[in-house]
């Protein structure tokens, strides 16, 4: 019976949580396909302001991961998700009616917050659905809405403004979230215990095995003091510099693309979509292998090693070689995606479950914080030099450090770091 509980659950929610996720990434990441379009023309936006636009998303996004991840874990996960489908929807379809910037400067912080609170929700939510066992590969399903969704995003953006412009481009990739959130709030339950198609005895299976878990693993007092041990703050700041790289690569890319000589934008969305395919490729290998060795660290460093180098090479070649530094691009991208599967398995094993939820968060709000840094630095350096190679150079030095970061940070679980509260000191 256990059997057939995994079973409809790995069918039931992973294709709606991928759905989910993928819609969120859909609408934060045409933006770049806006710009390298005829946005900046219409609207009169300086490079300069482009890039603040771009980075702005996460700057909304830095600010609110924590308070959506404890409402999520103490309230309802289904319910903030819901609100946010629609609401996320409705931004993003305002970005194709706007008329001035001012208006898009605030569509794209308030973006930022509507979405803030979707990854650690959605982590928070597999995490009462899927044992230890399972939760590395449930987690990494979840993220495959990354890439995959950027790769027919790449595609479709490019034919949707050559065919009715970067207007109806935001409107209709827009509106399936607002459709989405009808069918989230039909399909999902907050817990197993009140999902009508689990038998009672498969609800029982899951809870006992989730109890058995939580078992030898000690409390920490609060949140505070989990956000103030090491592990924590060295995640944290290894997330952020990670971010740099894949946020300068995911916002600019189609920009980088387009300069090149004879390119359309259609030719952009298909090449734009070529790095994802093997980002798509690592992810699955990388979370693979960790699963089967139970070696996270080592499937996080390397990849981000990688990256790192791809990026310099490509800087070392310069425009005038523009396929093998294509090339190397496609390289950087799939190297720096591969990780997110071990990285994320990575931090419920090191956290007690009392301050998980908040602590991912944490570390997430700081990815968002990096991905602020990139997506503005890279479009000012580009923008600025009139060239690629300095936001190269920025975005391989960004990843070194993360690799190092990573070495050094993830060493033994977190709650040998921690104050254990004593009987005295809980109510």
């Amino acid at each position: 019976m256990d059997k057939i509980m995994a079973k409809s659950r790995w069918y039931r929610l992973l294709p709606i949580a991928f759905i989910t996720y993928s819609l969120a990434y859909l609408d934060r990441a045409n933006f770049g396909f806006g710009a390298a379009s005829g946005m900046a023309t219409d609207l009169h936006i300086t490079p300069q302001m482009s890039s603040l636009l771009g980075s702005l998303f996460f700057l909304g996004y830095f600010f609110f991961q924590v308070p959506g991840a404890v409402y999520a874990e103490n309230r309802s996960a289904k319910k903030l998700i819901f609100w946010s489908l629609i609401l996320w929807g409705g931004l993003a379809m305002a970005t194709g009616i706007i008329s001035n910037v001012n208006a898009l400067i605030v569509i794209r912080f308030m973006l930022g917050v509507v979405e803030s609170a979707v990854m650690p929700s959605m982590l928070l939510f597999l995490s009462r659905w899927f044992t230890k066992a399972e939760r590395s590969q449930a987690n990494t399903f979840l993220i495959l809405g990354n890439p995959a969704t950027i790769l027919w995003m790449s595609v479709l953006s490019g034919y949707l403004i050559q065919a009715v412009g970067w207007r109806w481009m935001f409107i209709l990739e827009g509106l399936p979230a607002i459709i989405w959130a009808f069918f989230w709030w039909k399909l999902v339950n907050d817990k197993p215990q009140d999902a009508n198609w689990l038998t009672e005895s498969e609800k029982q299976a899951l809870a006992d095995q989730l109890q058995r878990e939580q078992q030898g693993i000690k409390p920490v007092k609060n949140y505070a003091e989990a956000f103030k041990s090491r592990v924590v703050i060295l995640l944290s700041l290894q997330y952020a510099l990670w971010s740099i790289g894949v946020y300068g690569f995911v916002m600019w890319l189609p920009s980088i693309l387009h300069a090149a000589p004879n390119m359309s934008i259609i030719k952009t969305g298909w090449l734009s979509s070529v790095p994802y395919v093997l980002a798509i490729i690592g992810m699955l290998s990388a979370s693979y292998f960790s699963d089967k060795t139970q070696n996270r660290k080592a499937f996080v460093w390397p990849f981000l090693l990688i990256g790192a180098l791809a990026f310099y090479g490509s800087y070392l070649l310069g425009a005038d070689h523009f396929w093998l530094s294509f090339t190397l691009l496609i390289i950087a991208g799939g190297a720096m995606y591969a990780p997110y599967g071990p990285f994320f398995a990575i931090i419920p094993e090191l956290l007690p479950k009392n301050v998980a939820g908040g602590a991912m968060a944490l570390i997430n709000s700081f990815g968002a914080l990096g991905s602020f840094i990139g997506s503005y630095i890279v479009g000012y350096l580009n923008g600025t030099t009139h060239g690629f190679g300095a936001s190269y150079i920025f975005m391989a030095g960004s990843l070194l450090l993360s690799a190092l970061i990573t070495l050094y940070a993830v060493k033994k679980p977190i709650s040998a770091n921690l104050v254990v509260p004593t009987k005295s000191t809980v109510p």
